[in-house]
């Protein structure tokens, strides 16, 4: 049975977490910056700095805006354009240092923001690695890519580039008015009374984009859930010919994605226009004002016009502040998914003071272990009492449901007994962290799992200390390098995603030379001849018999091809032990097991006796690398050879 977990059961057409759009609570912005803001403070300089040059911007505007009223005012009160070269230069000059500021500001800015998303995206993977069957069970692969990518993204627009953005329009804003009020207060007034009238707009669209920016990020995830799990099965979906039923599926939550999104941009579209309006209403105000006065000797046509620059200054960081506002309610709802993630409990923690030291021998002692899941799903286990020597191999099997994938999932610690304990080297697994025992105890899952990188890469994963040459003994031993060395560019040669390129018996093989190469004391073989023909499976049984030799190993399967040469055969039933001893002991006593075995061998009237795995004379010395026989002649690397 595989250790990894799909989602639950859902009828053909629905997906994981549609009955809801989200467990998380409405978050306020304080609580967002709040619970982001850490991922900020490494760049609080830069920001500062991005703050401080782009406020140093917005007062060059405000001279720029001044000195042009200097400027028109110069021109019709000389009648000539000789007096004003001076006050050109200086609004020239404020012109080019502003324009700098901006570009050095948002340089800053711009390094800022990316490093924040980079340290966001880091931690909200690392802890989603963390997060055991439990929590991966709820939620689909493509959901939890949407979060790591544009949610997190959306979260950086609000709590940093964001944040500067809205501290320089506000302080944008605020300066043009004070300059507003000093050049002429009357104009001033008549802007003002207009600033009620925008701060409504803006609230009526953020209260309509609220709602409409949740279910679009729900719905976001729900489309990229959708095309992983179909691009991941798409032999299954060409072979049945269910293309249009997949493309059904992706128009109904992508029929909610463009709703949503329509709802967003129609409210954009209005308050864009609305805000437009109420600003043309303002320039018009100003104007006529602005008449009356210059008529009764109060303005001059440069203060009229200066004015009306200050205006169109002054409007663009309102209508910004309108559209960050709109952003922020995005923003707000992507933090609650990203929340979601990092607020999740992993299933199994390190205990404080927990051994970080890898056993060295691997006994294995189960003592009374029992285990109910959580959400009262799978086949839990009770009372499990089993010892495994080093250098013993003890079969594990039974009926589907009868707990085998359980158990595998307690030797990693993907989830702790509820009762009773697990030992290894007479040490509690719950004392040794988790790292610990991951590095003990080396795990064959029952689908080979290849990365898109080279075939030595493959090999060599989760092997830090991998050697050319040890990578190219592994391969041997496993019986690969010869098909290893038929493909194109040999160990260098790219696998693709999930070796889609090679058999299941090539797969299956170079898993078993990951596993060679590991050398972990205590080996899990998760029914690693599932999937395969009876030839197939014959050739990779020597792979296994090398591999397990030497080493404390449980062999969890219902394939029993394997159950003359185990040592030991251990038969669940309904969570419990059914059943203990050798092929031959239980094909004549236990009912249950005889069952079993008549039910893959019916044409067969006794069963075939096989020598058992040497447990002790001819078996690697515990706590040694049964990977390569070191002492065999040493070879050449051959050519394509790992590199």
């Amino acid at each position: 049975m595989p250790v990894t977990t799909t989602g639950p059961l859902v009828a053909v057409g629905e997906e994981p977490g549609d009955e809801a759009e989200s467990p998380t609570p409405w978050l306020s912005v304080r609580e967002v910056l709040a619970r982001f803001g850490p991922f900020v403070r490494p760049d609080r300089g830069r920001l500062l700095a991005a703050l401080a040059l782009l406020a140093a911007a917005a007062g060059c505007d405000t001279g720029v805006v001044v000195t042009f009223s200097s400027l028109v005012d110069d021109a019709v009160a000389s009648g000539s354009t000789s007096s004003i070269w001076g006050v050109a230069a200086l609004w020239a000059g404020l012109t080019l240092v502003g324009g700098l500021f901006t570009a050095a500001g948002g340089a800053l800015l711009v390094r800022a923001a990316e490093r924040v998303v980079y340290r966001l995206r880091e931690a909200t993977f690392a802890h989603l690695q963390r997060l055991g069957p439990t929590f991966h069970s709820r939620h689909s692969s493509g959901d939890l890519v949407a979060r790591l990518t544009s949610d997190v993204d959306d979260v950086e627009a609000l709590v940093s580039s964001g944040l500067v953005t809205t501290v320089v329009a506000i302080g944008t804003a605020l300066c043009f008015t004070v300059a507003a009020f000093v050049v002429r207060w009357q104009l001033a007034l008549v802007v003002l009374a207009l600033m009620p009238l925008l701060w409504l707009a803006t609230r009526i669209a953020n209260r309509r984009t609220k709602a409409a920016a949740r279910v679009e990020r729900h719905a976001a995830g729900r489309v990229g859930a959708v095309v992983a799990q179909s691009l991941a099965n798409l032999p299954l979906v060409q072979a049945y010919g269910t293309e249009a039923v997949e493309s059904a599926r992706l128009a109904r939550h992508g029929e909610r994605w463009r709703a949503a999104r329509v709802r967003s941009g129609l409210i954009s579209t209005v308050y864009q226009p609305v805000t437009g309006l109420l600003e043309g209403f303002g320039v018009l105000a100003v104007l006529v004002v602005g008449a009356l006065l210059i008529t009764s000797g109060q303005l001059t046509i440069g203060g009229l016009v200066g004015f009306a620059a200050f205006l169109g200054y002054l409007y663009p960081p309102l209508s910004q502040l309108g559209e960050l506002n709109l952003l922020v309610t995005a923003a707000v709802a992507s933090s609650e998914r990203l929340a979601e993630i990092l607020d999740a409990r992993p299933d199994v923690t390190d205990r404080s003071g927990a051994v970080d030291a890898p056993a060295r021998r691997g006994r294995l002692e189960l003592r009374g272990v029992g285990f109910t899941y959580p959400d009262g799903g799978g086949a839990g286990v009770s009372g499990i009492d089993l010892t495994v020597s080093p250098g013993e191999l003890v079969l594990v099997t039974g009926a589907s449901g009868a707990g085998k994938s359980t158990l595998t999932r307690l030797l990693l610690r993907f989830f702790d007994p509820g009762r009773g304990a697990i030992l290894l080297d007479g040490v509690d697994l719950r004392d040794r962290t988790l790292a610990a025992v991951r590095r003990s105890v080396t795990l064959l899952p029952q689908e080979p799992m290849l990365f898109d990188g080279t075939v030595a890469e493959n090999i060599a994963y989760g092997t830090a200390d991998a050697t050319p040459l040890r990578i190219g003994e592994a391969a041997r031993a496993a019986s690969a390098e010869d098909f290893v060395l038929r493909l194109p560019d040999g160990y260098r040669t790219r696998l693709g995603e999930d070796g889609v390129s090679l058999s299941g018996g090539q797969r299956q093989r170079l898993a078993i030379a990951r596993a060679l190469l590991r050398g972990s004391p205590v080996l899990v073989l998760d029914e690693p001849t599932t999937g395969l023909d009876g030839p197939t499976a014959g050739a990779v049984l020597g792979p296994l018999r090398l591999l397990a030799q030497g080493r404390t190993t449980l062999l969890i399967s219902h394939d029993l091809r394997m159950a003359p040469f185990a040592d030991r055969i251990v038969v669940l039933d309904g969570g419990r032990v059914a059943a203990v001893g050798t092929h031959e002991e239980l094909y004549r006593s236990s009912g249950a097991y005889h069952r079993l075995w008549a039910a893959q061998h019916p044409t067969r009237a006794a069963a075939p006796s096989a020598p058992a795995l040497p447990a002790g004379r001819h078996a690697a010395r515990p706590g040694t690398r049964p990977v390569v026989d070191r002492r065999a002649r040493a070879t050449a690397r051959p050519s394509g050879g790992p590199r």
